[in-house]
């Protein structure tokens, strides 16, 4: 008892004595506590007939029945289909491209160069949805630039905005040039804090840039690959809904339905509230899986993982 009330004297000392930095991260807290962690009592709906005008507390409970029609509803399957699609692709292009960019502004000398590359391809990043599909159906639409280009050389007219076969490649194109900047951002700031002693060992040994590139760069910047490769797997049930509304209806819901516009569709317009928490809270379980999964495989195989 004695050391328990010794450990709870010395617990309120060191809280009174940062208390100023205590107070300072207590506006965050609050805003991660009412708009995080508070609506995800939101989630009894997935249980529950819900109804707007009767509330958490007058709507009927309906057991598993949501899940149930969401297991066996046409819709969520193909939503599902496209979703994995459009992921695979993003993590299998879009995520490696900010590493490659960086590598290659890395092995830049001249510092001014380098900084002017890193604002062009990171102003991108700051540039809304809405803009980035005007900007892409200015090129590739029925009148874009591009398009006009290949009707003159295949002889017909050419659509890439509304042709499904090309829109995974049109989607994922969007983010990697909207995105490429940011990621680069982060990768060059790992490759900062590798110690310039490791490369001027290894030129003394005769190593080129390719050899201090493979040896030296990527393992010193391998816990931040694997931190961002954790954390994009957590979200790999997520597209991006904005970008993928504003072109649904060019390509029809058969290829650009994803789970984020199943919910949307299915739930706030058509009133089915249930459903849509339901597949919302699935996705969230599913990423959280994910996440600790990749986790756990990253410290087993010899890494430090996210947490």
């Amino acid at each position: 008892m004695l050391e328990r009330a010794t450990r709870r004297r010395t617990l309120k000392r060191r809280l009174w004595q940062a208390r100023w930095s205590y107070l300072f991260i207590l506006p965050g807290v609050i805003y991660f506590v009412i708009f995080r962690y508070v609506p995800l009592l939101g989630n009894a709906v997935a249980w529950q007939d819900y109804s707007p005008y009767l509330g958490v507390a007058g709507s009927p409970w309906v057991a598993w029945d949501n899940f149930e029609r969401l297991i066996t509803d046409p819709e969520v399957a193909d939503a599902l289909i496209n979703t994995l699609v459009l992921s695979l692709l993003q993590i299998g292009f879009a995520f490696p491209a900010p590493l490659l960019l960086a590598l290659l502004l890395n092995s830049i000398v001249s510092d001014r160069i380098k900084r002017f590359v890193q604002s062009v391809v990171y102003l991108p990043h700051f540039i809304g949805w809405v803009i980035v599909v005007s900007i892409w159906q200015a090129l590739f639409g029925g009148t874009g630039a591009i398009s006009d280009v290949l009707s003159g050389l295949l002889d017909r007219p050419v659509n890439l905005m509304t042709n499904p076969d090309t829109f995974a490649l049109l989607i994922t194109s969007q983010v990697i040039w909207k995105e490429i900047g940011w990621g680069t951002i982060i990768f060059l700031a790992a490759m900062a804090l590798v110690p310039l002693e490791r490369y001027e060992a290894a030129a003394v040994d005769g190593a080129g840039g390719w050899r201090r590139m493979w040896h030296i760069t990527l393992p010193g910047i391998t816990p931040v690959i694997v931190l961002l490769l954790i954390l994009r797997l957590g979200s790999v049930l997520t597209v991006g809904f904005e970008q993928i509304i504003l072109q649904q209806d060019a390509v029809g819901a058969d290829v650009a339905q994803v789970l984020d516009t199943f919910v949307y569709y299915r739930g706030v317009l058509g009133g089915d509230w249930g459903l849509a928490t339901a597949a919302g809270l699935v996705k969230g379980v599913v990423g959280t899986v994910l996440v600790l999964g990749a986790n756990w495989v990253a410290k087993r195989l010899g890494g430090e993982g996210a947490f």
